[in-house]
């Protein structure tokens, strides 16, 4: 992997599809949602529910800015660790 690949891969945006499929998830999976989460080594959310809300409110602002994908990420990583509980 390139510098170039590396560059692109940082600038990646979503599209609204995306965004819709990873809400879908969440409202299909919202019955296994713990309360709180620690998201990673440094993000911890005492509501997940709201928590999941607001970012989806950010996501579909921002889906297309290279630069905001902050919220996207943490979607995902929450969806990850959601899916590591179930298993």
């Amino acid at each position: 992997m390139n510098d170039k690949t590396i560059n692109m891969e940082k600038k990646r945006t979503h599209t609204l599809e995306e965004i819709d499929e990873l809400k879908n998830w969440f409202e299909a999976n919202r019955e296994n949602l713990p309360l709180t989460m620690q998201i990673d080594s440094s993000a911890f959310t005492p509501n997940l529910p709201e928590t999941i809300s607001m970012l989806f409110d950010q996501a579909y602002i921002c889906y297309e800015n290279p630069k905001m994908q902050g919220c996207i990420r943490l979607l995902k990583k929450i969806k990850g660790n959601v899916e590591e509980i179930q298993k």
